[in-house]
């Protein structure tokens, strides 16, 4: 399964990040995409999808101020963060809403990109 999250980094609270998801066109066209994150210690919580028809969803504690979005020429989700805080620090991670790969019994992640946001 490809889903190559990047783009994460520190950050001040205030600032801004973009993160890129580059996935297979099998898996873009056929499902709805998400960026979830996790906190050590927490379980994974979804914070934006999107439909391959553009409808988008978001958790409450992103809401106006984190944007997903989907470019179909490339296959590629992205996930705008503006006004980042320090609670937004976390591994954010790429997958389908809901998540249908798996391996050896579980759900499948590939590696996630780290958002460090410092007050």
């Amino acid at each position: 399964v490809q889903l190559q999250a990047s783009g994460g980094g520190l950050v001040q609270a205030g600032g801004s990040l973009r993160l890129s998801c580059a996935t297979s066109g099998t898996i873009f066209n056929s499902y709805v995409m998400g960026w979830y994150r996790q906190t050590p210690g927490q379980q994974r919580d979804l914070v934006a999808s999107i439909a391959t028809g553009g409808t988008t969803d978001y958790a409450d504690s992103v809401k106006g101020r984190f944007t997903i979005s989907r470019d179909n020429a490339k296959n590629t989700v992205y996930l705008q963060m503006n006004s980042l805080k320090p609670e937004d620090t976390a591994i954010y991670y790429c997958n389908t809403v809901p998540v249908v790969a798996m391996r050896r019994g579980a759900t499948y992640w590939t590696q996630g990109t780290l958002v460090t946001v410092s007050s």
